[in-house]
C-alpha cells in the first residue's frame, strides 16, 4: 500500500492556503515554523494511516492533526480559525494525488493552555478516508 502521508498534506496545506477568509485571520500555515511567524498561525501536526481495504480495492483510513496558535487573551480568536478550518475542510471535497472517493470530516478538538500564558492552543483532528487509485 503506497502511503498518503505526503500527498494528504499537500492537499490540506494547499485547501486551507486557498482560503482567503482564514488567510485574512492568520499569518500562515506552517509545517515546520520560523523563529519570526507572526501569531496567530495554524501547524500541521501528525498524520496518522490504518490501512482499510475493501475487497479488490486499496484504502487508508487516516487521521490528520492541526494545530491553532493564538496570543490574543481568551479562545474567542483561536475558535474563529477553528471555524474556518471546518469551513476548508469538514465535509469538503479534497483532490489528494494518488487516491479517489476522499471524504474528510472533523473528529474532535481540543482546547490547551500552553505553559506560555500568552498562548493559546487548539489542536482539531480530522478523519480522512482515502481510496487508492
Amino acid at each position: 500500500m503506497t502511503s498518503a502521508l505526503w500527498p494528504l498534506q499537500l492537499a490540506v496545506v494547499s485547501k486551507l492556503r486557498a482560503r482567503t477568509a482564514l488567510m485574512e485571520l492568520i499569518s500562515n500555515v506552517f509545517d515546520e515554523v520560523p523563529e519570526d511567524a507572526a501569531h496567530p498561525y495554524v501547524t500541521l501536526g501528525s498524520i496518522t494511516e490504518n490501512v482499510a481495504d475493501a475487497h479488490n480495492q486499496r484504502g487508508l483510513d487516516a487521521s490528520v492533526v492541526l494545530h491553532i496558535w493564538s496570543k490574543y487573551p481568551g479562545y474567542k480568536e483561536a475558535a474563529e480559525i477553528l471555524a474556518e478550518l471546518d469551513a476548508a475542510l469538514d465535509r469538503q471535497a479534497l483532490a489528494v494525488a494518488g487516491f479517489k472517493d476522499v471524504s474528510i470530516a472533523h473528529e474532535q478538538h481540543t482546547e490547551l493552555r500552553d505553559p506560555d500564558p500568552e498562548i493559546r492552543h487548539i489542536n482539531v483532528s480530522y478523519r480522512v478516508w482515502l481510496t487508492k487509485i
